[in-house]
């Protein structure tokens, strides 16, 4: 049934094999992470941690740990902005048996590189039940006497009085 004008069959063995790697030039790496803005090495960002600290601990420990923290941004090459000791606190749900936590929100720059090296200190800590750190977000204030649009459509006009 096959004649010298058709088509190949459509699972030939040949669309299986796999293909070639591509080439690269040479200095350059297959498969890197691309360049952008945000993750150039190097480039300080702003982070917050906040640390959930064992309750049983004593305060010279607590002292401790942020100031571990504090050397290894600083060391890093980062800048520390601000230490928040929030105090001990009730947990939603018990965490290594614990009902109670002690809170410390500490915010720097700092490096990627930097970051990932105090996270993987805060998880060998046994001071710490819990921690997490995001890329603080700076905002602007908000006009303290604009409304949003939805309160003008909520206000009562003239006519319905009050």
């Amino acid at each position: 049934m096959r004649g010298a004008g058709a088509s190949p069959r459509c699972y030939t063995r040949r669309r299986f094999l796999p293909l070639p790697p591509p080439r690269v030039p040479s200095g350059e790496r297959p498969g890197g992470a691309a360049e952008t803005a945000g993750r150039r090495s190097g480039d300080l960002n702003p982070y917050e941690i906040l640390l959930l600290l064992d309750p049983d601990v004593p305060e010279e420990r607590e002292i401790a740990v942020v100031a571990r923290v504090r050397e290894l941004v600083e060391r890093g090459g980062g800048t520390w902005l601000a230490h928040e000791p929030w105090g001990r606190r009730k947990l939603a749900y018990e965490i290594r048996h614990k009902g109670e936590g002690i809170y410390h929100l500490v915010t720097f720059d700092a490096t990627a590189e930097t970051l990932e090296e105090v996270s993987r200190v805060l998880k060998i800590a046994d001071e710490v039940l819990r921690f997490m750190a995001v890329r603080r977000i700076e905002s602007k204030p908000a006009d303290a006497d604009r409304q949003p649009e939805y309160a003008v459509a909520n206000a009562r006009s003239p006519e319905e009085g009050e």
